[in-house]
C-alpha cells in the first residue's frame, strides 16, 4: 500500500491478488525445487501489476512533462539550495508563468508513486526499490530504507512553500476535495490542481536526491 497512489481500490487488487493465488496453486509444480511459497509470490504480485498496468490511466505524454516539472525543480533546488518558486520554475522549463501553469493542469491528477516506480519503467532504476525491496519483512535494512523514504517524505512536505503544504494537508490529511481546498485558499479549482501537481513534483525530486 506504501507504494501505490490513493486512486487504486486496494480491494479490487485484494481480489487480483487472490486471482493470482488459484493460478499458483493450480499450476504448481513441486518438481521444479522451487517453493510454493516463492512461486506463488511471483504469480500474485504479477497479477496485481498487470491489474495496475491496466489501470494506469495517465498519458505518456503527461508522464514525461511531469518528469520535466520534477527535473527542473531539482536542478533548481541543487543550484538555489531552497525550493524554487513557480516563476523561477517556469523559467528553468522555458517557459512564461501561465504556460507553466497550462502544463501544471495537463498534469492533473499526477500521484507521488507511479507504476513504473513498481515495475522498472524506462528507468535503469526505479527510485522506490531502493526504499522499498520486495522482502521487507524479512530485511532489517530493508525496514531501515522504509523509515528513510517515510523521513525524507515528511521533510520534504515540511520544506514546501506554505501554501503548497496547505493544499497537500487538505487533501490527504483532511481529505478535503479540490473544490473545498479552493474554497479555504479564496482560488478557483484549477489553481489547485496546479498546487497539487507542483506539490508532488517537488516531493518526487526530493525523493529522488535520497
Amino acid at each position: 500500500m506504501a507504494r501505490l497512489p490513493a486512486s487504486v481500490d486496494i480491494d479490487d487488487l485484494i481480489q487480483v491478488g487472490m486471482i493470482g493465488l488459484n493460478e499458483a496453486l493450480t499450476r504448481y509444480d513441486p518438481a521444479q525445487g522451487v517453493q510454493f511459497e516463492t512461486f506463488a509470490s511471483q504469480r500474485i504480485r504479477g497479477a496485481m501489476l498487470d491489474e495496475l498496468r491496466d489501470g494506469d490511466w495517465l498519458s505518456r505524454s503527461s508522464r514525461k512533462q511531469q518528469k520535466d516539472i520534477e527535473a527542473a525543480v531539482q536542478r533548481l533546488e541543487q543550484r538555489l539550495q531552497r525550493a524554487p518558486r513557480e516563476s523561477e520554475i517556469a523559467l528553468e522549463l522555458g517557459l512564461s508563468l501561465p504556460e507553466y501553469q497550462e502544463m501544471l493542469g495537463r498534469v492533473r491528477g499526477s500521484q507521488l508513486v507511479y507504476l513504473e516506480d513498481l515495475t522498472g519503467g524506462t528507468e535503469d532504476e526505479p527510485f522506490l526499490d531502493r526504499f522499498l525491496p520486495a522482502d521487507e519483512g524479512a530485511n532489517p535494512q530493508a525496514q531501515l530504507s522504509v523509515q528513510r523514504m517515510r523521513a525524507a517524505l515528511v521533510e520534504g512536505i515540511n520544506k514546501l512553500p506554505e501554501r503548497e503544504q496547505h493544499v497537500m494537508s487538505m487533501y490527504y490529511e483532511h481529505d478535503m476535495n479540490l473544490k473545498e481546498i479552493a474554497a479555504v485558499l479564496g482560488v478557483t479549482e484549477s489553481r489547485v490542481s496546479q498546487l497539487h501537481s507542483q506539490s508532488i513534483a517537488r516531493l518526487r525530486a526530493r525523493l529522488r536526491a535520497h
